[in-house]
């Protein structure tokens, strides 16, 4: 029994049980790898990569996975996609948010072009792809072998890299940036010469009216100012000078 006159220096602690401590630790761990698995497929299921899209074409033409397009714009860039049948293009436009660790559009792009590309011959339509990152606001374009004479590969990087990032690097223009790099391949592609890259506006400074420090040392303001302080102090001196005798 406890002495009520001479109590324990360390009374013990009743807050805890001496069974649900030695338990706590494993009760912590526990839940550290139940957060661990719940959260891991969140992580993986946000990474795009070509297993992300279907074995075959869609039939839409235009895959907004980043949902980045109003259903406006969609069926404005899906018709502007469909003319180029004509021409024996398949072309599509592929939007996505965050890309698999490691894979880059055109590396995505590559790949779908081996997924995609029909198995018939020459006759088979040759498919062009363009795609856009809309985290890292990257673009890229690619074109099956047989679009190579009529759109050089210089021409598909020149159109991505400035054509279609231009716009959006102006304010995320998703549909401008689709719209004019579409104009600028179909042009080529009905036998037009190549527009070029759009004209980026530079910002010109305005021309400043304050003399630069080797404008002021190479003018004579400073002489005027000395001479008119002199006058200024020599006459009224002498006029008192003169009016006081």
């Amino acid at each position: 029994m406890l002495d009520p006159l001479n109590p324990p220096a360390h009374p013990p602690n009743r807050l805890i049980c001496p069974g649900v401590a030695r338990r706590l630790p494993r009760l912590l761990i526990g839940w550290a790898v139940v957060l661990m698995v719940l959260l891991i497929p969140v992580t993986a299921a946000q990474a795009f990569s070509v297993e992300s899209l279907p074995d075959q074409p869609p039939v839409a033409h235009v895959l907004d996975q980043a949902e980045v397009l109003s259903r406006a714009s969609r069926t404005e860039i899906d018709n502007q996609l469909e003319i180029l049948t004509a021409d024996r293009v398949d072309a599509r436009l592929i939007t996505v948010n965050h890309l698999d660790y490691g894979l880059s559009l055109d590396q995505l792009g590559e790949q779908l072009l081996g997924r995609w590309s029909p198995a018939g011959g020459s006759d088979s339509p040759s498919l062009l792809l363009l795609l856009i990152d809309s985290q890292t606001k990257a673009t890229a374009i690619v074109a099956s072998p047989k679009l190579e004479r009529q759109l050089p590969l210089d021409l598909l990087r020149s159109t991505a890299r400035t054509t279609m990032a231009a716009p959006l690097r102006a304010g995320d223009r998703y549909r401008q940036a689709s719209l004019d790099a579409l104009s600028r391949l179909t042009s080529v592609l009905r036998g037009s010469d190549d527009p070029g890259e759009p004209l980026i506006d530079t910002v010109t400074a305005p021309v400043s009216t304050v003399p630069t420090m080797e404008e002021t040392r190479d003018s004579n303001a400073f002489t005027w100012v000395v001479v008119l302080l002199v006058v200024g102090t020599v006459v009224p001196m002498l006029t008192w000078w003169v009016f006081s005798r």
